[in-house]
């Protein structure tokens, strides 16, 4: 049972380590796992799971940019690197909005929210969000290319739609900020990368909360099943950051669209009749 356990971990850690960073939801798809593979682990456990495993997936973003946001430079003393450090700031700004949202009402929004009816919709109504502001970027050029050029404005307004996904499971939380970027005219690399530090004190924030309200009495297969999927997760990221770095490269959003498009449509063909039958 406990072997069992373990390989549920890892798959659960593969599912967040492709799913963190792709535009698609991480903890929509989670939730929708647990439909499927059920971890045999208490509710508390479990919700806390959900929000720390993504610690793995962050660290992949702080070991692949570190040259990129590290703001200390030590050469001959201590030196501070100034557009990294203006950087943090406005990471800072844009995460405000969701903060203090957590922080406020985590509980009451995770009991409104946390169901696949709100998963599935927002993974329709941001898919198709996707193809529209995709198709319209056609004949746009961006105006932002690197994330020196985001303004502190521009950092509050992704911050705000770092918001929407914090409090709609099924948004992406990835989805929702680089959708907010390219309306303000920022390029996907740009986007995705601004994204990806984001996540930085997002995750961080979050996994801190979350293991201070569970607290730190762990059974020993408790821990064994975190720091599986936590490390399953970081592993899995490295691959996936790299490759979709790649792609956006070279290629729109709109395939992450009508994937989340058809996701939706088969979450709520699923599960609708089973609470009709209920």
């Amino acid at each position: 049972m406990d072997f069992l356990e373990i390989l549920k971990a890892i798959l659960y850690g593969i599912v967040e380590g492709v799913t963190e960073w792709l535009p698609v939801s991480s903890t929509g798809h989670m939730i929708l796992l647990d439909k499927f593979v059920k971890l045999n682990v208490s509710p508390e456990f479990w919700e806390m799971f959900l929000v720390v495993i993504q610690l793995g997936a962050i660290l992949a973003v702080v070991v692949l940019f570190w040259n990129k946001i590290f703001p200390f430079r030590f050469e001959k003393g201590v030196h501070i690197d100034k557009p990294k450090f203006i950087m943090w700031f406005k990471i800072l700004v844009a995460s405000i909005p969701a903060g203090v949202v957590g922080i406020l009402w985590d509980d009451e929004l995770n009991a409104l929210f946390y169901n696949y009816v709100t998963v599935a919709i927002m993974l329709i109504l941001v898919g198709v969000l996707f193809i529209l502001i995709e198709n319209y970027n056609k004949k746009q050029k961006p105006r932002v290319n690197s994330i020196s050029g985001i303004t502190y404005r521009a950092a509050l307004v992704i911050g705000v739609f770092q918001l929407i996904a914090a409090v709609f499971p099924g948004t992406s939380r990835s989805g929702a900020t680089i959708i907010g970027a390219l309306l303000l005219g920022i390029s996907r690399v740009t986007a995705a990368e601004f994204t990806f530090f984001l996540a930085i004190p997002a995750m961080f924030g979050g996994s801190a909360i979350k293991l201070l309200k569970f607290g730190f009495d762990f059974t020993g297969m408790e821990i064994a099943i975190l720091l599986v999927g936590m490390v399953v997760a970081f592993v899995v990221s490295v691959l996936v950051i790299r490759f979709l770095m790649g792609y956006i490269k070279k290629h729109d959003f709109k395939v992450f669209g009508w994937y989340r498009i058809v996701l939706g449509i088969v979450v709520l063909l699923y599960f609708l009749p089973q609470s009709l039958a209920a």
